[in-house]
């Protein structure tokens, strides 16, 4: 890369992160301390993060042995693992800095890095500067990512320009480097999330099919082993990370029945659906709630349009392949609904993993910033030695983020870990059990404690995670009436040796609770912050 071409693309990563600081504003400026903790899966994808960056310099093999839900093994593959984000933020969590600022950074980074990396995709492809603003823009910043800040899982975008960017190459120059690409690029995007790596599949499925007469000629035999040479790069890449997941299947039945995927599917309404400011009063309001918010904008939907009408239009290979990847997304995200679904459910295990289906519309979302894009080069091609050519390209950039627009955000305040959970890094501390333990129905409040666990990473009992384990429902039956000789009984069994019980989640009965507790001879009390105590589990001799 030439030193005027690594200035243009250091400069627009400086504007795609301007652009990140602007849509998730006000994070930045105080990434250590703002939170969407009233959200229990913020802090579920807080904890893996900071679990990653824990694990892989201590025992990268046992990475999925999760200290949460124990004495379960494999506890990570309940969730997401984003190894890749984990890795990303482990500088900040090694130098010192709290998970929940990793966290916030890795948010603020998966937007910029996907606005980047389709941006210089674009632009390379379309040879158009404006173009690659538009489509980066809309790739990162939409009604879909800009209403999953929890889920950071759905932020990092920024592997699927480069499979788009591989595929294309494979196709027109079909040299291995490229299937080496294609493959690397694959395995990364799915390490960012299960549900990406099957949108990615997806994806590059359809952008084949979409170019099949290209496959053909002038080498099909060249060109299937080049593709089969990146699927086996990618399959190698990501199966050390799919064999647990396939555990957690077939020992606890990980596995999403088709009548859930149909909650979880989209509706028409879905695509009206944004949050963005100038829409969502206007009009979205009325289909916002209870639906995955998928409308690409009316600027966005302008510009599509006019690289599908104008030449070459679906002659050209990129255009066909972005429409083939936004039109199997579409079709995707409507779930066993779609005539076909049930039977690709039934062959490709993948999709068993996948309850919400209505993410599909991502994979929409992202063809029409392509095409988006494409049909700014259009217009730049018809219009661009107009004098107002340079002022309307900045209308359009204007109103792609503006029609996206949430800032500010109402993000919370977070206090950050009590100390008193230093207290539990002693080696004496084997396992650890916090109450309340509250029933399957609400676990998501073990949220809390599944991020505190973060001060000291001892096993935990609770849990909280995208599954419940069979064995969940038991524990919480015999814990629900601590501290009784059952519950002792229990935490025995599980190899208990602290207990951290909340008082102020007790409410009213806090008061008895404590007199509870001072009078059960097998607890003793090793450290109190508050309204939250921790004690030792006296184990009779």
């Amino acid at each position: 890369m030439a030193l005027s071409d690594r200035r243009l693309a250091a400069g627009a990563l400086a504007a795609c992160l301007a652009l990140a600081v602007l849509h998730t504003w006000p994070l930045a400026t105080a990434p250590a301390t703002l939170s969407r903790h009233d959200n229990a899966d913020a802090m579920l994808n807080e904890w893996i993060v900071a679990w990653v960056a824990h694990q892989v310099p201590r025992a990268p093999l046992r990475l999925f042995e999760a200290n949460i839900f124990h004495p379960e093994p494999r506890a990570l593959a309940f969730s997401e693992h984003m190894t890749v984000q984990g890795l990303m933020g482990a500088p900040v969590l090694w130098l010192g800095g709290s998970t929940l600022a990793a966290y916030n950074l890795l948010v603020i980074a998966g937007f910029a890095l996907s606005a980047w990396s389709m941006w210089l995709l674009v632009q390379r492809w379309t040879g158009s500067r404006a173009a690659g603003i538009v489509a980066g823009t809309l790739a990162a910043f939409n009604a879909h990512t800009l209403t999953r800040l929890p889920h950071l899982q759905a932020l990092h975008l920024e592997f699927i320009p480069i499979v788009l960017l591989a595929l294309d190459r494979l196709f027109v120059e079909r040299r291995a480097r490229d299937a080496v690409l294609l493959g690397i690029a694959c395995a990364l995007q799915g390490l960012t999330s299960n549900y990406l790596l099957v949108f990615t599949a997806v994806a590059a499925a359809a952008a084949i099919v979409a170019r099949a007469h290209e496959w053909r000629q002038p080498s099909p035999g060249r060109t299937t082993a080049l593709l089969g040479l990146a699927a086996a790069i990618a399959g190698l890449l990501v199966a050390p990370f799919l064999y647990p997941y396939y555990l957690t299947q077939r020992d606890q039945g990980l596995t999403r029945s088709l009548d859930e995927v149909a909650l979880y599917s989209s509706t028409w309404r879905d695509y009206l659906s944004t949050a963005g400011r100038l829409h969502y009063g206007a009009w979205s309001h009325r289909f916002f709630e209870g639906s995955t918010a998928l409308f690409p904008g009316l600027t966005a939907l302008a510009l599509a349009a006019v690289a599908l009408v104008a030449k070459p239009g679906l002659r050209d290979a990129r255009i066909r392949m972005a429409a083939a990847i936004g039109a199997a997304g579409v079709a995707l995200s409507f779930g066993p609904a779609l005539p076909g679904y049930a039977t690709m459910y039934r062959w490709l295990p993948l999709l068993q993993g996948v309850r919400g289906a209505a993410r599909f519309g991502i994979l929409a979302l992202v063809a029409v910033a392509v095409l988006a894009g494409i049909g700014v080069a259009a217009l730049g091609a018809r219009f661009g030695k107009r004098t107002w050519w340079p002022a309307a390209v900045v209308l359009v950039i204007v109103a792609v983020n503006a029609e996206a627009l949430r800032a500010p955000i109402a993000f919370r305040h977070a206090g950050g870990i009590p100390r008193i959970y230093e207290s539990l890094r002693s080696p004496s501390v084997l396992a650890v059990a916090e109450f309340p333990f509250f029933e399957p129905e609400g676990i998501h409040r073990n949220a809390t404690y599944v991020l505190n666990s973060t001060a000291h990473w001892k096993p935990l009992v609770n849990g909280y995670s995208g599954f419940v384990p069979a064995s969940y429902p038991s524990v919480a039956a015999a814990l629900r009436g601590f501290p009784s000789d059952r519950a002792r009984s229990e935490l025995g069994r599980l190899g208990v040796s602290h207990v951290v019980v909340h008082l102020d989640a007790y409410g009213g009965r806090a008061g008895e609770m404590a007199s509870a507790l001072s009078a059960t001879p097998w607890l003793m009390l090793d450290a109190s912050e508050n309204q939250i105590r921790v004690y030792r589990v006296v184990t009779s001799r």
